[in-house]
């Protein structure tokens, strides 16, 4: 029988802090929550490998390391807001509940977004909600956020994305690689209006539907 909490701790010890995931708050969290439980019971024994777990239909819960990572330096403060796009099962809501005042998770696949909301009520979460719907639209209705994290690789951000940042709201997500695989993460700030990014760490992750570009017409 696997011993979860062992697990979180090595994760923890092993994964996060020798790259870089150092705020106290954020590693007190991830060491409480329960990553096993955002998934099926054949795959609750890799909850906690160093590595994409796949969720089916191109999908994953996202590795550990470039998740805490995305969250870490979006620097979430308790009076905040948030916004999580292509929510999957939820873990990344609930990991950014305990973190800030309220989150708002849309999810494009109803199955995933009913098995996030299912969870996250069992946990007791009750600051989380979410709202299935195109992830690429967000959820203007609710915002401004002053923190949006997109779970997964996209080709490019909407504008739609960019006008649901607060001033001074920050957003973070991995922008694909020309192969569709590695590529980097970008943390995008936005002052005076205007929403400016920069890459911040190395990171591999499934291409998420909906984020790609336009097509471009050729003659």
């Amino acid at each position: 029988m696997t011993d979860y909490a062992l697990a979180r701790r090595n994760m923890i010890d092993g994964q996060l802090r020798p790259n870089r995931v150092t705020n106290s708050r954020l590693l007190a969290v991830i060491g409480e929550l329960p990553r096993e439980s955002f998934l099926p019971g054949e795959l609750k024994a890799v909850a906690y490998a160093d590595d994409d777990v796949p969720l089916g239909g191109g999908r994953v819960l996202m590795e550990p390391m470039v998740l805490a990572r995305l969250v870490q330096n979006l620097q979430p403060q308790p009076e905040e807001k948030a916004l999580v796009l292509a929510a999957g099962r939820g873990y990344g809501t609930a990991l950014l509940a305990r973190l800030v005042s309220s989150v708002v998770a849309v999810e494009s696949d109803p199955k995933l977004a009913g098995s996030a909301e299912q969870t996250i009520k069992g946990l007791g979460i009750g600051n989380a909600r979410i709202v299935t719907g195109a992830c690429e639209a967000g959820l203007p209705a609710d915002g401004p956020y002053d923190v949006i994290l997109i779970e997964g690789a996209v080709r490019q951000i909407p504008q739609a994305i960019f006008d649901q940042l607060a001033e001074g709201g920050r957003l973070a997500t991995v922008m694909a690689g020309a192969s569709g695989t590695m590529g980097a993460a970008h943390l995008v700030v936005k002052q005076g209006g205007i929403a400016t990014g920069r890459p911040i760490f190395d990171a591999g992750t499934p291409l998420l539907p909906g984020f790609a570009p336009p097509p471009r017409f050729t003659f």
